[in-house]
């Protein structure tokens, strides 16, 4: 866990500011809590448990309320891991997975999006918008599958079932997966200041959304053979982020009951300086008072 500095250092408003690494006693930490105007924790333990370098907000709901990060990461996990199986045709699976179409509603949009706009309560803006972002792509994904909302039935009007192989359909849903590709690298760029693990979810999530954009192309052109191998690719990249994404999961309920074992999440936050460590702190005041 964390050690805590027993000399207060001199803080805001009067109060007193305890320092937080990752290796006090929690029962320690705790009655400083009690006792400390504000706590501050670690960067590298900051950024372990809400997947966001560490910025200063002007309220103490962190230490008020839970860490929404587990809520969306395994909403994230319980979406995309059944869905890589079935795109890699695993035991007979296939049907982009319309069997878990459930999952996708309620494990991926509605969790991601929940601990989204809990992350923004937070005043971590980076994770509020990937969750809220990636749910509503989950709520997206479900309602093309849902039949009510008619997304590939308006391509097949007599045969509704037949819009999901019709090849407009495919070439225009490729092309909101191709963005989901362009967002997901944005989102790369950004975790650069995050962790390994962030990272490496994005770094897999690109190729896996171009793989599937050209493996809807593929098909609306009647290549079978090789958008099956596009597929088959994206799957394998899906699930490869999975795995990642299982770790991040392990590591962050393992620090929420303070488990005797800490897991490396490879924080890169200390590599790559922010804007404000660097000399940019003018620069952002600047642009904040425009």
């Amino acid at each position: 866990m964390a050690e805590i500095v027993t000399e207060p250092s001199s803080g805001t408003n009067g109060k007193s500011t305890y320092q937080m690494d990752e290796h006090a006693d929690s029962e320690a930490a705790l009655r400083r809590v009690e006792t400390a105007g504000n706590l501050s924790i670690s960067p590298e333990l900051f950024e372990k448990l809400y997947l966001s370098p560490k910025n200063e907000v002007s309220n103490n709901l962190r230490t008020t309320f839970g860490n929404p990060s587990p809520l969306a990461v395994v909403g994230f996990i319980l979406s995309l891991t059944p869905l890589s199986c079935a795109l890699l045709g695993w035991r007979g699976s296939g049907g982009l997975g319309a069997a878990e179409n459930g999952a996708y509603y309620f494990f991926g949009g509605l969790l991601m999006f929940t601990g989204g706009l809990l992350e923004f309560v937070l005043g971590n803006t980076f994770p509020f918008v990937v969750f809220c972002s990636y749910g509503a792509y989950w709520f997206t994904f479900g309602a093309t599958l849902t039949p009510y909302y008619n997304a590939y039935g308006a391509y097949s009007p007599d045969d509704p079932a037949a819009g999901l192989t019709d090849p407009v359909f495919l070439s225009t849903f490729a092309f909101f997966l191709l963005w989901m590709g362009v967002l997901s690298f944005i989102y790369l760029i950004a975790s650069l200041r995050t962790n390994i693990l962030f990272f490496l979810i994005f770094l897999t999530l690109c190729p896996m959304y171009c793989c599937l954009a050209a493996g809807d192309w593929q098909a609306a052109q009647g290549n079978a053979e090789a958008a099956l191998t596009l597929q088959h690719a994206g799957g394998a990249m899906a699930f490869m982020s999975c795995l990642i994404g299982w770790y991040d999961f392990l590591v962050l309920v393992l620090l929420a009951v303070d488990f005797p074992l800490n897991l490396p999440v490879g924080d890169l936050s200390h590599i790559i300086k922010g804007a404000g460590q660097t000399g940019g702190r003018r620069l952002r005041v600047k642009i904040s008072r425009v």
